[in-house]
């Protein structure tokens, strides 16, 4: 129960003008002991009503109480006056509250005074009471109902109905509907209104935005009865039925490269007397669990559509090892939340540089450094770098040999070195290297180096003419290939290498360089001396990108 503000400064106001004027609560004829007058008013909820409260060391015999306008000067005719007093309460007659009918031609604020006689004949005549009497209009509410009184999620709006009576007290026995009142309702974290029709009913609807609501419904002020005393409806207590959700995940895990955005896409539900079926517009939210296991910071939020599905993005930016998906948020009214595990892994960026050669008896030297960027990241126990091959450097790629990275600053930006040189059957091919990252660093890998040396040989190799006389021309013959592939082309401009090993010796002496035209047929002569093997093989003055050939040979007989 409450009064309405405009109730509570009319009672201050009257007050104020009670003290003002002067007057004081009058003593008993007696000298000691006699009446002695509390206060007299009108209760808020019983303006018809006066309540007097006295005191006296004799029976209460006799009680009048006179009533005056609050805007009468002093000693203006009384409005009315009342003494069909019956004690209300108290032990007995010389102290407790009495209370009598009051009946005035005019609604308003009145000042009262109070004649009081015991049973010895003291009496006191004009006491002021130091409160007024507020004679006017109440509005009530009555019958008010809100249905459903336990909302659930098929039935989440609240229908709130009542009836607004206006009570004069000149007309105790005669309440009538109020046309026309507002009506304030409040339910909880919101408020709507209504106006009052013909027969005093109102009717207002809202849905609850939260589990718990005290519903209180009181009139307003209004033109059609000044200064009416509204009186608030009881509280209705409502509280609403949240609903299990369940939902699905594509993935419980993301392991993403930094910079990228990974994607999980689902389907929530919710559970009601007619079954499972689809929640729309629901938040799905993604956090990361701090140490207690709570959700710490959001890392991702999406809604469901109208049918319940949801595609969720997540970002690289922070990294969750272990977090949580949920469906709903805290304390909604009609449902519940539903969680699901899961991990989001992010490898910081690493990068990665390579220099090769490839010599011309196979050898392979691969040397390097990777260095990331990030401080979250951290080096594996054993990071390795892969040397991989392709023939064509687009796909196909096989790995070669794995070589260790030294770690020597293990910080963010410094640069790790990497090395190995081994012997390669693979002699045309494209090379990269791709540093095996972990959950904590993404892998990276070198653009493709093509490292190439091409196999050769010399075919139809012969020295003539055979036998020779000492001191003339030997020549050669032979063709000097390279193969590509399968097939074996000429190899024109080479420089293949001419041996001698006289006969008896174990030795081969290098005599002179050769020449090959665009066949590939070789070109160039010496002076016999004597007799002996002639050797030739292509030599490493041919060409970065030519192997040496075989050595073959032809004995020659100097005469």
């Amino acid at each position: 129960m409450r009064r309405s503000t405009f109730l509570a400064a009319a009672t201050a106001t009257a007050l104020y003008c009670s003290l003002s004027t002067g007057l004081s609560p009058a003593l008993a004829e007696s000298a000691t002991g006699g009446p002695v007058l509390v206060g007299a008013d009108g209760w808020y909820s019983q303006p018809g009503m006066l309540f007097v409260t006295a005191h006296s060391d004799n029976p209460l015999t006799h009680i009048t109480a006179h009533f005056f306008p609050l805007d009468a000067p002093d000693g203006g005719p009384e409005a009315g006056s009342t003494e069909d007093f019956t004690q209300y309460s108290g032990q007995d007659a010389t102290s407790g509250t009495w209370r009598a009918p009051v009946h005035l031609a005019d609604l308003g604020d009145y000042r009262v005074t109070v004649d009081l006689q015991d049973a010895s004949g003291a009496t006191v005549t004009g006491a002021l009471s130091p409160y007024t009497l507020a004679y006017r209009t109440i509005v009530t509410i009555s019958d008010l109902t809100a249905t459903p009184s336990v909302p659930d999620y098929l039935h989440q709006q609240v229908s709130v109905t009542g009836t607004v009576l206006a009570d004069d007290p000149r007309h105790p026995d005669a309440p009538a509907p109020a046309d026309g009142l507002p009506v304030d309702i409040e339910t909880g974290r919101g408020r709507v209104s209504a106006t009052t029709a013909a027969d005093g009913r109102f009717t207002a609807a809202f849905v609850p935005v939260q589990t718990s609501i005290d519903l209180t419904v009181a009139p307003q002020a209004s033109d059609a009865y000044p200064g009416a005393i509204d009186v608030m409806a009881p509280k209705q207590y409502l509280h609403t039925t949240q609903a299990p959700v369940r939902f699905t995940a594509s993935t419980h895990a993301l392991n993403l490269k930094q910079g990228a955005t990974g994607t999980v896409t689902g389907h929530a539900e919710i559970q009601t007397s007619t079954g499972w079926q689809p929640l729309p517009h629901t938040a799905i939210t993604l956090f990361d669990l701090g140490p207690n296991g709570l959700p710490d910071f959001l890392l991702a939020e999406t809604t469901t559509d109208s049918q319940g599905t949801y595609t969720l993005p997540v970002s690289s930016y922070n990294a969750a090892p272990t977090a949580e998906l949920m469906a709903g948020t805290a304390y909604m009214p009609f449902q519940q939340t539903s969680t699901e595990p899961f991990s989001l892994h992010v490898a910081y960026t690493t990068h990665i540089e390579m220099s090769t050669s490839l010599n011309d008896n196979s050898t392979l030297t691969a040397y390097g450094s990777v260095y990331y960027e990030d401080a979250r990241a951290h080096w594996p126990a054993k990071p390795t770098v892969t040397l991989q091959y392709s023939k064509d450097g687009k796909s196909g790629w096989k790995n070669a040999t794995t070589i260790p990275i030294k770690i020597r600053y293990n910080k963010p930006q410094f640069a790790e070195d990497f090395a190995r040189t081994f012997t390669t059957p693979n002699t045309n091919a494209y090379w990269r290297a791709r540093f095996n990252g972990n959950p904590d660093l993404a892998t990276s890998t070198t653009k493709p180096v093509h490292l190439y040396r091409y196999a050769t040989r010399i075919t139809g190799f012969h020295a003539s003419p055979d036998p020779v006389r000492k001191s003339q021309p030997i020549s050669f013959a032979g063709t000097l290939q390279y193969k590509v592939g399968t097939t074996w082309k000429p190899l024109s401009g080479g420089s293949p290498t001419l041996y001698f090993k006289p006969r008896g010796s174990t030795t081969y002496h290098y005599v002179c360089e050769l020449d090959s035209d665009k066949h590939g047929h070789l070109i160039g002569m010496v002076t016999a001396e004597r007799d002996g093997t002639w050797a030739i093989a292509l030599s490493r003055e041919t060409g970065d990108h030519y192997l040496r050939s075989t050595r073959v040979t032809d004995y020659v007989d100097v005469r």
